[in-house]
């Protein structure tokens, strides 16, 4: 059994700042690659960040500058940095990762969901 459970949302002004972040648990052996995803109301999810095991990352053109993503392989860990937040940035934030686990399997697990809300 492995679990992703997101937290950190909330309601922020825009200009204002929030962290996510991403717990993974369970019969875990390692984990690859982990993402954060974000889907606002009527859209499809959309890719927010992504951050490979040894560093590598990569970032939707639309966070550029103002989020960084980062993660704690010690302790399962992703975090989401999001910094001069602005109302389009509202969404439902899900985490995501590919899990090996101890029984020999690998599949793309999904958090379920952190609202984060921003104010004009």
């Amino acid at each position: 059994q492995v679990q992703l459970v997101e937290s950190g949302g909330g309601l922020v002004q825009a200009g204002g700042s929030l962290r996510l972040s991403c717990a993974a648990s369970g019969s875990i052996a390692s984990i690859n690659d982990m993402g954060w995803y974000r889907q606002a109301p009527g859209k499809q999810r959309e890719l927010v960040a992504t951050i490979a095991r040894g560093g590598i990352t990569n970032y939707a053109t639309s966070v550029k500058g103002r989020f960084t993503v980062s993660r704690d392989n010690a302790k399962n860990t992703a975090y989401l940095q999001m910094n001069s937040l602005r109302p389009g940035d509202t969404a439902v934030y899900y985490c995501n990762a590919e899990i090996y686990t101890i029984w020999g399997h690998r599949s793309y697990y999904w958090g379920q969901g952190t609202q984060v809300t921003v104010s004009s």
